[in-house]
């Protein structure tokens, strides 16, 4: 079996930058017709790539924790692609800022757990209502899930934990409909937002130096870890947690 997606039709939340950006494009590239969602970088150039490959596209601004946004970005996506959601892509999220548990507020735990989980429920509900059978849910998560994460990340490891007992939880209720549900644990993956935002150079530097194979991750590095699970190759996986981490952390 290939990698070949041709026919298929995908939506990855997150897909301006970063790891979402490069999933888009390796989709398209494996021949998916490819929908992504935005709220701080602007999707219209990569969906714009994406038409460049040939493939059809759509971008949509979109918060994901909104209901009601959710369900309107789900009827103009497939209507852009011609048909229902194959494949979805959980990538939206983030770390939202570093705060002790002790000095926490309210307002930043659920804006974390809402912007990580409550987005990941939302979406693919939506997702699951239109999907057809044999499709394939994949959601980014993080390798904090399983370490706790760096100084002021105690609410992010929670939620992107509690991720990985929704994907195990969702992979039995919808394998019946040959559906596989599995994630992906980045460890620490360079020229993203993310760190570029919350983490020092002298942190980023310390990171890098303790991944065995030495260098940090790629958003490509991601892309690759997610068409090989959307692929006909992984039918057979499903309720996983993939590390992609240069084995700087084993279960």
């Amino acid at each position: 079996m290939t990698n070949d997606l041709t026919g298929k039709r995908a939506l990855v939340t997150g897909g301006g930058t970063g790891i979402g950006r490069a999933t888009a494009l390796a989709l398209a590239a494996r021949g998916a017709d490819v929908a992504l969602t935005y709220r701080s970088h602007d999707g219209g150039p990569v969906a714009a790539e994406i038409e460049a490959l040939g493939r059809k596209s759509g971008a949509f601004a979109l918060d994901a924790t909104d209901q009601e946004q959710v369900d309107s970005v789900f009827a103009a996506a497939t209507a852009a692609l011609g048909g229902p959601i194959d494949i979805l892509v959980n990538n939206a999220g983030g770390l939202v800022g570093r705060q002790k548990l002790a000095e926490m507020t309210d307002d930043h735990w659920f804006a974390v757990v809402d912007v990580n989980l409550t987005s990941t429920f939302r979406v693919t509900r939506a997702a699951l209502q239109q999907m057809p059978d044999g499709g394939s849910i994949i959601s980014i998560g993080s390798q904090a899930a399983e370490n706790g994460g760096g100084p002021g990340a105690v609410a992010y490891a929670a939620a992107k934990s509690a991720l990985d007992g929704f994907t195990r939880g969702l992979a039995k209720e919808v394998g019946p409909r040959s559906i596989t549900v599995n994630s992906i644990a980045p460890g620490f993956i360079g020229d993203t937002p993310f760190h570029a935002t919350f983490t020092p150079e002298a942190g980023q530097k310390a990171a890098v130096a303790g991944i065995p194979v030495g260098r940090a991750g790629a958003p490509d590095d991601i892309a690759e870890a997610v068409v090989y699970l959307a692929s006909p190759g992984a039918t057979f996986v499903t309720g996983i947690v993939l590390d992609v981490n240069g084995g700087n952390w084993f279960r």
